[in-house]
């Protein structure tokens, strides 16, 4: 019809609903298939169970009921995992939740602070800023859908099929602002390494373009353990935490 499509009718149920509310719709309307399909595997695990058996001389019951039970455990498990993935881009949880107990957990030990949102004021905050013996960083969290590739394209950022530049400039941006206040305001020369957690997306380990490094949330710490950018002693850090708490104004 003139002005209209031949695929999506008026009545279409998920007509001018979010992503989000689409993807959970589709998701709970999936599940007897992922069942099915489950079974299926299971069956295929049972065969394998049985093979296995017969060679080696095991019981074939429990051999095959123990190999279909661990593929359908396994199946289960990674339904759950991927759907879990998309908890922060569904608004289901917080990222800067997760990141931050991640943090704490890996890098409180090991002489690390981390203040939760902060910014210059007049300028745009960031959820992490963590000091350490090793330097200090800001992190920030960002959620994209699980179809987003994240990647570098000779120097240019991508997500998805757009480019991922303001992003990334605002993040420098900050960083350089923190950095400045610091520097200033405490006597100890900061330079701030902007990095940012991804809940969500194809992400495989990380990516590093146009100043920024984006990974997973777990491996935020490890990156910063294994890449010091400065040598801070004790009293360093805690005059740059003293003094990013003092002039740093904190986000509700």
């Amino acid at each position: 019809m003139p002005g209209g499509s031949i695929y999506v009718t008026p009545e279409d149920q998920v007509h001018g609903l979010s992503p989000q509310v689409m993807y959970e719709q589709f998701w709970r309307k999936e599940a007897g298939e992922r069942r099915k399909m489950r079974a299926v595997k299971a069956v295929g695990g049972l065969a394998v169970g049985v093979a296995l058996a017969y060679r080696f001389g095991l019981s074939v019951p429990i051999t095959g009921i123990v190999c279909a039970a661990l593929v359908a455990a396994g199946d289960a498990f990674w339904a759950w995992w991927s759907y879990e993935a998309t908890a922060v881009w569904r608004g289901r949880r917080r990222g800067e939740t997760i990141t931050g107990r991640l943090l704490r957990r890996r890098l409180g030990r090991r002489g690390y602070r981390i203040l939760d949102g902060r910014a210059v004021p007049g300028k745009a905050s960031v959820d992490h800023l963590v000091i350490g013996p090793g330097g200090v960083w800001v992190v920030d969290n960002e959620a994209w859908d699980p179809e987003t590739e994240i990647a570098r394209y000779g120097d240019r950022l991508f997500l998805g099929e757009k480019y991922g530049s303001k992003v990334a400039k605002a993040l420098v941006d900050v960083s350089e602002s923190l950095a400045e206040v610091l520097s200033r305001e405490s006597g100890i020369p900061v330079t701030i390494e902007p990095l940012l957690a991804v809940h969500g997306g194809e992400l495989r380990r990380s990516v590093t373009a146009e100043g920024i490094t984006l990974l997973k949330p777990r491996l935020v710490a490890r990156w910063i353990l294994n890449g010091p950018r400065a040598e801070y002693d004790d009293s360093q850090v805690e005059v740059l935490a003293r003094t990013a708490a003092r002039v740093l104004r904190r986000m509700s």
